[in-house]
């Protein structure tokens, strides 16, 4: 990787600080942090600032464990330039060199802390990789709200085994609208059991052949995986709920179903309807409750991808990680069962509900569903298949429903998806 320029050092620095102090989705503090930047000093800026957050537990305890002596509560910025001088130095191929000289000029010449930060990159670099072999690296990454849930749920092994994914970067997963053996080889991709092309090298997706033409789009092979639960859908009327930004809307569409997609987001939904438009997939779209929502008619199928606190999707999204809390969760697991419940209610009697969320949480998978079924008895789990999932019998869960991690098939995210009957009208 050639060196960044100072402005992109700099802008990674104010990125941290957006995630960090304002609690601000990566994603959507680039465009006003990068604004007037190189398309250079863009993707550099971002790079820095995601291994950053992609490695922030190890090296926070790298630098604990240099100091003679915390750093001040309010030396915010401080603590972010050298958190990106570590990221670089031992995360990224920068040469060393340029890392420490050029991420030390972002300290003011008047700072005491000037001679510190020199110092510790410095160490960083003669000493890092050595500390960093005496680290428990999957445990130091993973805030302890999130490891505690996981250890509870999944055990320690299995939690050790999600951590250390989350510490590679994934790949580029794509979902066809047909002929994926053609595709994998158009695109250079490997065809993954389940359907889903994978690209390990990153690129331009414009640039990518089928593009211009929609015959493809970016969707994680775990979140391509729930819309194939309802079956067969040719011809039959399905019900989105929570639909954009709509790679499972494209799924039933290309499928040939007659989308109807809802969401409550009139900004997320033009989102969605321009990605069917390059994609030339014919779908409905009305901007909607789902919580209060009533169709004309009563669907045969609806798809329910709730809104959860995207815990599993940490290898894409890593600053998720420190912008949720179990607070979140609390709350999200309320809204989901409302959503449930009202699905429920506008579902013809014979007809699937699947329900997915890409959290690793089990109060917004397994327990949501266990729930759900206790105070509903007009709907039944009917338990998923391995030929459904590829064959990968390892995405399926004791009781019959998906459970994706991120260790499974080289990498993908952590979902859950439970599909239910309703065998007949109304809710106990």
């Amino acid at each position: 990787m050639n060196a960044p320029s100072i402005n992109s050092r700099s802008a990674a620095v104010r990125l941290l600080g957006c995630v960090l102090q304002k609690h601000q989705p990566l994603e959507e503090a680039l465009d006003p942090v990068l604004q007037g930047l190189s398309p250079r000093d863009r993707a550099l800026a971002r790079a820095i600032a995601s291994t950053s957050i992609r490695h922030l537990g190890i090296i926070d305890q790298l630098i604990n464990k240099m100091l003679d002596r915390p750093l001040p509560e309010k030396a915010h910025d401080i603590r972010h330039i050298l958190r990106i001088g570590i990221a670089q130095i031992l995360f990224m191929e920068i040469p060393s060199h340029a890392a420490v000289h050029d991420t030390v000029s972002l300290v003011p010449e008047r700072s005491k802390h000037k001679g510190l930060v020199n110092a510790l990159l410095r160490r960083s670099d003669r000493q890092g990789r050595k500390l960093l072999a005496q680290m428990d690296m999957p445990r130091a990454n993973t805030p302890e709200w999130l490891w505690k849930t996981w250890v509870g749920h999944y055990g320690e092994e299995i939690t050790r085994e999600i951590a250390t994914a989350h510490l590679t970067e994934a790949e580029l997963d794509l979902s066809v609208k047909g002929n994926p053996e053609k595709w994998a080889a158009e695109l250079e991709a490997t065809l993954l059991p389940t359907g889903t092309l994978r690209r390990s090298t990153m690129s331009s997706l414009k640039e990518l052949q089928g593009f211009d033409t929609g015959e493809w789009w970016v969707q994680d092979a775990a979140a391509a995986l729930p819309a194939r639960l309802l079956g067969d859908v040719t011809g039959k009327p399905v019900l989105d709920l929570c639909a954009a930004p709509g790679g499972k809307t494209a799924q039933l569409a290309a499928a040939g179903a007659d989308v109807i997609a809802l969401d409550r987001s009139k900004n997320r939904l033009k989102r969605l309807q321009e990605n069917m438009a390059r994609l030339n997939l014919p779908v409905t779209t009305i901007v909607g409750d789902a919580a209060t929502f009533m169709p004309e008619k009563a669907p045969d199928a609806i798809l329910l991808d709730a809104p959860c606190s995207s815990t599993g999707t940490l290898r894409r999204h890593p600053d998720v990680a420190y912008l949720k809390s179990q607070a979140d969760v609390d709350k999200l697991t309320d809204l989901q069962s409302r959503l449930l419940d009202a699905a429920s209610l506008m579902l013809e009697p014979g007809g699937l509900l699947v329900y997915s969320v890409c959290s690793l949480q089990p109060e917004e998978g397994e327990a949501q569903i266990a729930t759900l079924i206790e105070r509903d008895p007009s709907l039944e789990r009917e338990p998923i298949q391995p030929a459904e999932t590829g064959g990968v019998s390892e995405l399926i869960n004791p009781q019959g429903d998906l459970r994706s991690l991120p260790c499974h098939m080289g990498g993908m995210d952590g979902f859950y998806a439970a599909r239910l009957r309703k065998i007949y009208t109304g809710i106990a």
